[in-house]
């Protein structure tokens, strides 16, 4: 019997950089990277920015083998139902992100100079 954090751990690894931001561990339960900066050079916007297009191919390859359904040419329908779960896991992700971002920065700006 496979682990069902084994589908999150693997729709989760296709956000790049989710890993190197300080205080997320993996999924699989390793050790969360303490507050230290990033040595890879990589800013937050940069790494925000490659998710986002990540996420946007995730779609087009979702788009693209539903299509193939719909014309008969996809043998195995199991392949487009594997890659629309990913593509749902990881737009729910990127939008909690967003989400719990907004809200911190909401209660940023609610703070008392």
């Amino acid at each position: 019997m496979t682990s069902p954090i084994s589908g999150i751990t693997s729709a989760m690894s296709g956000i790049p950089g989710l890993g190197a931001l300080p205080g997320v561990g993996d999924v699989a339960g390793t050790a969360a990277t303490t507050g230290t900066p990033s040595t890879s050079g990589a800013d937050f916007a940069s790494i925000l920015a490659s998710s986002v297009d990540q996420l946007q191919g995730m779609h087009s390859t979702t788009d693209a083998l539903a299509t193939q359904a719909a014309t008969g040419d996809l043998n195995d329908v199991t392949d487009y139902m594997i890659a629309s779960n990913e593509a749902k896991l990881a737009t729910d992700t990127v939008v909690t992100l967003k989400n719990q971002a907004v809200s911190a920065f909401t209660e940023i700006m609610r703070m008392n100079v």
